[in-house]
């Protein structure tokens, strides 16, 4: 089996998870600047095989697009041109980086390490990919 790979998409920073190979657990894997993510996926790509591309949908409460969905969605079509064989998949991803502060609180991680942006974002993926693999199993 193949792993699956979270896409939490950021105009500054992006933050990345990925399944194991029998996609049971979701894993932080790494941030990455944005403006170097299709360079860190083409690396990877290299290495490892993934079947799944998650990317995070941002919401508003009345499940209309944010914002920064006009971001994304570029994103998402440069995604599917340049890993055309690699199928995507779109995630409601509100609430993911509350909980990631909240992750970072109960794991005992001081105030300075919980300010870590990129930490932040890297556990956003991970909430978001191992909720995506929760209903699907």
């Amino acid at each position: 089996m193949a792993r699956i790979l979270a896409i939490d998409y950021g105009k500054k920073r992006t933050g990345i998870a990925v399944t194991d190979e029998l996609q049971l657990i979701a894993s932080g894997l790494t941030t990455v600047a944005t403006h170097t993510l299709f360079e860190f996926l083409t690396a990877y790509l290299k290495n490892e095989q993934v079947e799944l591309f998650l990317v995070g949908e941002p919401k508003q409460m009345n499940y209309t697009a944010s914002e920064s969905e006009q971001f994304i969605l570029p994103f998402v079509e440069k995604l599917k041109k340049m890993f055309p064989k690699i199928s995507i998949e779109r995630v409601d991803e509100r609430f993911t980086s509350k909980m990631a502060v909240q992750t970072m609180i109960d794991s005992g991680l001081r105030k300075k390490q919980r300010q870590n942006k990129a930490l932040v974002d890297e556990i956003s993926a991970t909430i978001m990919l191992q909720s995506y693999l929760t209903i699907k199993n």
